[in-house]
């Protein structure tokens, strides 16, 4: 594996924890007008990933099947949606703000639930970027290294406030900073591991690449729709998440055109 996919994999997780670290230096907790613009601006990058990055390829690699080239993004896109949702309902988790869990009954401390449910959807961002990689690596032509950088690059931006968000409320909570620190960091070590497996099943299933990529986009749509929408949505200053959320898109949108 080469110097380039290695760090590409490795950046999400780092904008991980270099967001998880502002725990050392903001005092307080995180008020929610900054927590629903954090949610509205990684939205949109995850949006405009899912569509740049995953979904157009997915159909770009499947041209020869002419007016049915948009089959393998659908079953994909589903089959991803179907996978976020089995996740979502067997592992116990607590959404940011919320007073009751998610998933099965469980003992878990309301911090490690919180970090769950981070961790959760941190995973289809993982996959996305192992499986954007595993094309560049099968030289697959609708794939282009800076499309994957980019990818890369928009999901470790997107990560950065997603840290945050994750060892300040828990910091808040009473918990150390160092300890705060640890889970956070901990919530995206989840994202290289998960690239990497699916590098290693893409490389046995090439031909299902096109399925691949829209699975990884369903997951993550599953992941905006379900959890941050609500988050940046709800209460007060949602206009400030959507404000957000036109930035974040755009932002990745230009990061895959310009580097793409």
């Amino acid at each position: 594996m080469t110097e380039k996919v290695l760090m590409g994999l490795l950046l999400p997780f780092i904008g991980t924890g270099l967001g998880a670290a502002c725990v050392f230096f903001m005092k307080g907790q995180m008020s929610d007008k900054i927590q629903k613009a954090l949610a509205g601006f990684a939205s949109g990058v995850m949006v405009a990933a899912s569509i740049w990055s995953l979904i157009i390829p997915a159909m770009e690699q499947s041209g020869k099947m002419g007016k049915l080239s948009f089959v393998p993004a659908v079953v994909g896109f589903w089959i991803g949606i179907a996978f976020l949702l089995l996740l979502d309902t067997v592992i116990p988790h607590l959404h940011l703000n919320a007073e009751k869990a998610e998933g099965p009954r469980s003992k878990l401390k309301r911090s490690t639930m919180m970090v769950l449910a981070v961790t959760l959807h941190n995973i289809p961002e993982g996959m996305a970027v192992g499986v954007v990689y595993a094309g560049l690596i099968a030289k697959n032509a609708s794939i282009s290294t800076g499309a994957a950088l980019a990818l890369a690059i928009g999901i470790a931006i997107q990560n950065f406030p997603e840290g945050a968000i994750i060892s300040m409320p828990l910091c808040a909570e009473g918990k150390s900073k160092k300890g705060a620190f640890f889970d956070g960091v901990m919530s995206g070590a989840v994202e290289p591991i998960g690239a990497l497996l699916t590098i290693f099943a893409a490389g046995l299933i090439v031909p299902a690449m096109p399925y691949l990529l829209s699975f990884a986009a369903g997951a993550m749509m599953y992941v905006v729709v379900e959890e941050l929408i609500p988050e940046m949505s709800s209460g007060e200053h949602s206009n400030i998440g959507v404000v957000m959320f036109a930035v974040g898109f755009t932002l990745m949108m230009a990061l895959d055109v310009a580097l793409g």
